[in-house]
Parts: structure tokens; sequence; C-alpha cells
């Protein structure tokens, strides 16, 4: 979540004021660690579970601050969307029980947040993305309202600008405006710490880097968005273009976004990267800092570098490098592993982190320096490589071996993560628990992203368009409540408990996007062609810019044809606009599909485009309130068999 108490920067006078307490937050640090000030005697790993909240109808939820006012726990805490929540969980100490006690944690957290979520008729789900959201649910009426998230977004906007696109390319193609950076908060992840002994940050930090595209590979789980199939692990991209600043120009200048996975090796010492940071990223926030912290220093205080800790939430590394005060008052270094999405059950969870802080250790007893063994431009591509295609994919590893990720977690990655773990005292029962979790994963290649695939192209031969995702994320959430690791899950069911009903959905939900259209200047033959060879009722009209401009029946092209057949030359040089409607009845995709049905029983249509901003977006037509009816009539029959099942139950 970050620190709450923040503004944004208005004036050139503030930036000074903030840039010195920067720069003198990064002095105190390289004097801290000059003088041994940090905590190295017990090592702690930790952890953030972020989650959504999904409302009876499947979709997100915007409640939580009103869960936050009933649960009476600190650890939970906002996140950018309104339909988000996080728990900290408490750090435990590295070696026998730690992940079981983290397993415990997260058990008891949720199901004391599953107690509010029944008293408000809501529920959670643990997943990267969250398969029913929708572009709908994006706007700034659901971003939290806490003044860090609006400082932040208009900071955001402020460096960027508003209406930058967004495109990702998988297996279909997602490409929209990016109207806000609201669209972060899509991401549901699963952040793990591993605190680090100062002297050992560089190798280690190193270390993580190699380990990003491995450990993201086996644990993908988001691979839908928006009903689209693109990344394996589509938080990555996504995370990247909804934050990124950056400005295209026509030269090829050479910027980093502020989602990165770094540009090299660390080489010095954990300050090199926060003053990368300051070199590369322009400060967007800004909050009371301590006005001199040498004088703490020299009176024995930690002090908290404010400064340095509210410029660092602005950059999104994907190994955040971070410093802490524990209880005990004195500093401490963690990396932040921010690969891992949400879900898709807690073992599941606690089995990515424990291969991959198995592995940390492993690779730290294995290379005395990892540098020395691996370019870092073959652990970045690893990295982007795992994020697109998952385990389908092969790396380029040590020793300059090329290999596939698979086999490489099999033969490799797992006997260097269990003697890791041993070498830091976790049981033979607690390894063989969770890191057999990883193995059968592996084994059976299904991850929660191939899960979500497979159950998609299953339920698409089933069901109608709208009840797809509803079906995935109500399988999900059942799945979630028996703790089976996902490869043990069956695929999801075309049918799914929830109170339906036709308002609760959006024409975005169920509208048609292949849509063939025509130019206001083309031929009505050419016109009637596609229609015939598409077999289509209709056709929307549209500029090279997009814009609508009409509609066009077949009846209407069938009335040019007959007409112009009568006339001895047969030539015209009539175009389609001239045959269109000019004007037709249109809905907006967050239009619900009630509204656009009274839209089309008011105007006699069968048919209406679906325009935003002017801009053609999609169609829905009386095919589509058949598939809705469907589903609608099949709701109710399923309630009627109930209810008259339950009282025989009742009287027997």
């Amino acid at each position: 979540m970050g620190d709450l108490n923040v503004r944004l920067v208005t004036n050139r006078t503030e930036l000074n004021e903030f840039t010195k307490h920067l720069l003198n937050d990064i002095h105190a640090l390289e004097r801290m660690l000059e003088e041994d000030w940090f905590e190295s005697e017990v090592i702690h790993i930790g952890a953030e579970q972020e989650l959504c909240l999904v409302d009876k109808h499947l979709k997100p939820a915007p409640v939580a601050m009103n869960v936050l006012s009933r649960i009476h726990d600190d650890s939970f805490v906002t996140e950018l969307a309104r339909f988000n929540l996080e728990t900290n969980l408490s750090p435990q100490p590295l070696g026998a029980g730690c992940f079981n006690r983290l397993h415990q944690q997260i058990d008891e957290r949720l199901a004391t947040l599953n107690e509010i979520c029944q008293a408000l008729g809501i529920d959670y789900a643990l997943t990267g993305i969250l398969p029913t959201i929708r572009k709908y649910d994006l706007g700034a009426n659901n971003m939290t309202p806490l003044p860090r998230y609006e400082a932040l977004l208009k900071a955001i906007d402020a460096f960027k600008g508003k209406n930058q696109e967004l495109r990702i390319v998988g297996v279909d193609e997602l490409h929209l405006k990016r109207t806000t950076a609201m669209l972060e908060s899509c991401n549901s992840s699963f952040q793990v710490h591993l605190q680090i002994k100062p002297e050992e940050f560089v190798k280690m930090y190193n270390i993580s880097q190699v380990l990003a595209g491995p450990a993201l590979a086996i644990s993908v789980n988001s691979p839908l968005l928006f009903g689209k199939r693109l990344w394996a692990e589509t938080r990555i991209a996504l995370f990247q273009q909804s934050i990124d600043t950056r400005i295209t120009s026509e030269h090829l200048r050479d910027r980093s976004p502020r989602v990165t996975f770094g540009k090299h090796w660390l080489n010095e010492s954990i300050s090199e990267i926060y003053k990368d940071d300051i070199v590369r990223f322009r400060i967007m926030l800004q909050t009371d800092c301590e006005p001199n912290n040498h004088l703490l220093l020299d009176e024995g205080i930690t002090p908290k570098l404010r400064a340095l800790m509210i410029h660092n939430s602005t950059v999104y590394r994907w190994n955040r490098a971070c410093y802490g005060v524990s209880p005990s008052g004195k500093p401490h270094l963690r990396i932040e592993n921010r690969v891992f999405p949400s879900g898709p059950t807690i073992i599941d969870e606690v089995a990515n982190a424990a291969f991959w802080i198995g592995m940390m250790k492993g690779m730290d007893a294995e290379y005395k320096d990892i540098r020395d063994f691996m370019e870092f431009d073959h652990a970045k591509g690893n990295f982007f490589s795992a994020s697109r295609d998952g385990l389908n994919t092969s790396f380029h590893w040590v020793n300059g071996k090329k290999i596939s990720v698979n086999r490489l977690i099999a033969e490799e990655l797992l006997p260097l993560a269990r003697h890791g773990l041993e070498l830091n005292n976790v049981s033979k029962k607690e390894i063989d628990k969770y890191l057999d979790v990883i193995s059968e994963r592996n084994e059976t290649r299904k991850t929660g992203a191939q899960w979500l695939l497979n159950s998609h192209a299953q339920l698409t031969k089933k069901v109608g368009k709208e009840q797809v995702a509803p079906a995935l994320i109500s399988s999900i959430m059942k799945h979630q409540k028996t703790n089976k690791p996902v490869h043990q899950w069956p695929l999801a069911e075309g049918t799914y408990e929830a109170d339906w009903r036709p308002d609760s959905l959006l024409v975005e939900e169920f509208m048609t996007t292949d849509v063939f259209s025509a130019s206001p200047d083309d031929l009505p033959e050419l016109v009637a062609d596609i229609m015939a060879w598409r077999k289509l009722k209709y056709m929307p009209i549209e500029n090279n810019k997009g814009i609508l401009k009409g509609l066009v029946y077949y009846h209407q092209i069938l009335n040019y044809l007959s007409k112009k057949h009568g006339k001895r030359n047969g030539e015209s040089s009539m175009t389609i606009k001239d045959i269109m409607l000019k004007a037709p009845p249109t809905v907006n995709p967050d239009d619900s599909i009630v509204d656009a049905l009274n839209v089309m029983k008011t105007h006699s249509t069968n048919c209406l485009p679906v325009i935003k901003n002017g801009r053609l977006i999609g169609i829905i037509s009386e095919g589509n309130f058949i598939n809705i009816t469907a589903s609608l009539l099949r709701s109710i029959h399923k309630k009627v068999i109930q209810n008259d099942i339950a009282p025989s139950v009742e009287n027997e």
C-alpha cells in the first residue's frame, strides 16, 4: 500500500525541498551501512496478500472501506481500487515451521475477512486478475478515496497525460485507450519478503534477478483480461503500461518505465538502486520528513528515511529493494519479490514463497558471484519469456546453457531449493509439503494460467459469452475454499451459483467486438457483397478515425440494387453514405442490457452500434439477447428445481 501521508509536488520550491531530504536520506543510508547499523542476527521472511472483493453477481464489489470499518484488524489495508484489499503478514524467522506459520496466518486472516464478507453479502477471491472485471469498473468513482491514491493518479497523468494506448498481444489482442492509471487495479499479487544481510545484498539481489524468470514461470495465474487471452501472466505487461509515464518520440531514446526489471547487475550496494531511481525517475510525491537524519544518527536513533521510501514506492521494480525499521529499533534490508500473482490457493502461494526462498538460499551456497555465470540480459529475457509463455518456454541459463524451464525446475531448481531450505533448518516434512506442490505442478504443467485457459476453452463450447467469466470466478472461489493446489482442480463447469439478473450485466460484457464495417465512400455493391459473404443483416459505417457515421441494413442495399437494375445504363455514382441511416440509435458500453433492450424496442430495431466518445467499439443484436434470455431461463429453471427439491428433503 505504501505511506498514506503523501501529497503532490505543486511547485519548484516544494520539489527542491523534498529533493534535499531525498539526498539527505541517501547519505544517511550510506553512513548506516558503513557504521554497521543493520540487523542481521536473525533472518526473517514475510508476505503481503492482495485480494479482490466480489459481489453476489461475481463482479468487483467496491466496498473495501466498508469492510475495513468492520474488520478491526490493522493488518488489513486499502489498495488503489475500492474492490481490492491487502493484508500484511507478520514477519517470521526463517527456519523450522516458518512456512506453516505463514500459511496458518493467511488462513486466519481470510477467515476473519470471510465473516465480514458474509455479513455484507459479498465474497473474496485470490486471483492475479479477476476474470469478471470490466473496463466500467476502472472509473475514478472506484478509486479508494484517500489522498495518496488521488495524488498518485494525478502525478501519473501530469507526466504522461491521459488517453494513452494499452496494447497487449497474446492469443488474442487487447488494444484500447488508457484513460487512467486505474487499470493497474486489475492486478492482485502475493508479495514475498526476504531479509538480507547488508554485506550480502549485492550478491542476493543479483540472484533474485536470475530467479525471477523461473519463479514466475511456475506461478503464472493471470492469462485473461476483459475476456481476452493474453500473456500467461498478463499482470506484467498491464502493470508496466498502466503506470508508464514515458512520452513517445520519433527518435530511439532509451527511457526506463517506472515498472521495471532493471538494466544491469547490482555492483556496489543497495544505495546504487536508490541512486539509479533518483537519476532515472522524476519525483512524483512528497511527504513530511525528518529535518536532519545525521543528528538522529548522532543520538543513536534510527531514521525512517521517509523521503527515500516515498520515492522508492513510486518506482516499481519486480525485485524491490526495501529499507525498514524493526520493532527492536534497528534498521534492516529486504528484497521484496513482486512477481507472484495472488492465488490460486493459499497452499499454492506459500509453495511459491518456499520455492523462491529455497532457491535464493540454495543459489547463494552454490555460486560465489552469479554475474560470472550468466549475462544480465539473459536473466531479463527469461523473465519476460516466462510472463508471456509460462512453462512453455526455454531459458538461457548459467554457463550459456539453453534449457526448457520445465526441465530446469525439475532437474536443477527444485534440488537447489530443497538444499537451500535444509541449510536454514526448515524441516523435511515442511519442505516436502510445499516443494511437492511445485514439483507436481511442474510435472503436470498445470499452472493457474493453464487451468484458466483450459477452462475457458471448455466453457466457450458450452455456454454463452456472458457466462464464461462468471463461471470461471465461481469455480475459482469454490476450489480456493478446499485449499487443494491448482494442479488438482477439475476444469470449471458451465454453471455457477449466483443471483443472476440481466440488469447486473453491461453492454460491454456481451457485445460483439469483431465488427465488419464500411466507409461512407464505399460503393454499395462492395457493401452488398461483404454482407452476403458474411451473412450480415446490417453493417455499421465509420470513417477512417473510427467515428460512427451511420448504419446500413441489407433491405436498404436490396432496394438500391433493385432500382439500379431498373435503369437502362445500370450506372450510378452513389456511395453507401447516400443509402445508410445517418443517425442510428446507439448505446454506450457502460449501459445495462436492460437499457439496451429498451432502446432497441423504442426504435424498433434489431441491432445497436456501441459507441464510446463517438467511436464504434462494438455492436449488439437480437442474437446477443437470445443468448442472454437462454442464460436467464437456465438460471430460473435451476432455482425452480432447487425450490421443488428443498421441501421434499425437509419432509423426509
